[in-house]
């Protein structure tokens, strides 16, 4: 999508990105030494539970896509760390790579904050749309994604990354979605006021919405998922309550709702349906296109 933006816009998401920033007392700071880098390198090992920043993205990579002019930021609180991300461009668009915040500072919106300033810092550049993956089965993250910030999903991608020994993702296929933040669209720019528009879950059910796939008090996915009822417009997709507390304490358990999501998912994309939200309480919703 192509997208005008203005000096005005600039300045706007600049002051977005600056208040969120400031009512959590953090400030954003691109990285652009050696010392700082190896920081940010070390901060993200820590998120992803990895043994070496070698195994997502170490300080010489830093050091690379910084000097070449990508976006390696950190968000600091003081003189503490707490926050990094890292972008590079690709074609039309910035590609947001990783990003993280420590895990003791995960629940204050440090991460939007983030996000915003990344969005300032990419229309700044004459650029309009950001990209990234996330685990559809992070329900948390999807919420943020789709919610939060008003980015668009795009494509559901089976085992998108291959095997990984990160820590997080030992061990499992590394199923993603693919989104689309369009920096300028009506969703983005509300998103970036604090202006969000949850989904109703009681009145989609009300209005016809079928589940595809649900979970059981225990926290498993129902089984086998079905496929799209024909005459259902909208249809729900569960995922776990807790997938970071399945993969340590039932992994067994994660690995049934890695294979159920992508058979529910991706079946509805495939008979003609998109995937438009996802409510706080952790289902998916799909419209059909039409």
């Amino acid at each position: 999508m192509t997208q005008q933006i203005t000096v005005d816009a600039v300045v706007r998401a600049e002051e977005l990105a600056r208040a969120a920033a400031d009512r959590l007392g953090v400030r954003m700071r691109e990285l652009s030494t050696v010392p700082e880098q190896n920081r940010a390198a070390d901060l993200l090992c820590r998120v992803w539970r990895a043994d070496s920043p070698d195994q997502l993205i170490n300080a010489g990579m830093l050091r690379a896509l910084e000097h070449s002019g990508n976006y390696v930021v950190g968000a600091y609180r003081g003189d503490d760390l707490i926050g990094a991300a890292v972008g590079f461009f690709g074609a039309g668009h910035l590609h947001s790579h990783i990003a993280g915040v420590d895990p003791a500072k995960q629940s204050g919106g440090v991460g939007f904050a983030l996000k915003q300033h990344q969005r300032a810092w990419t229309l700044a550049r004459g650029i309009g749309e950001i990209c990234w993956t996330f685990d559809p089965l992070v329900r948390r993250n999807a919420y943020v994604n789709l919610h939060k910030l008003g980015a668009t999903a795009a494509e559901y991608l089976p085992d998108f990354y291959g095997e990984m020994n990160d820590g997080i993702n030992t061990g499992e296929a590394t199923d993603r979605v693919y989104v689309r933040w369009e920096l300028l669209s009506p969703a983005a720019s509300a998103a970036a006021r604090g202006e969000v528009r949850e989904v109703d879950l009681a009145a989609l059910r009300a209005a016809g919405a079928a589940e595809l796939l649900s979970r059981t008090s225990t926290d498993a996915p129902t089984l086998p998922p079905t496929r799209p009822p024909t005459d259902a417009r909208v249809l729900l997709v569960a995922v776990p309550a807790d997938i970071e507390r399945l993969r340590v304490e039932h992994r067994d358990v994660a690995k049934l709702w890695r294979a159920a999501v992508r058979d529910a998912i991706c079946g509805a994309l495939e008979t003609g349906y998109r995937i438009t939200g996802m409510s706080r309480e952790g289902w998916y919703v799909l419209e059909e296109k039409s």
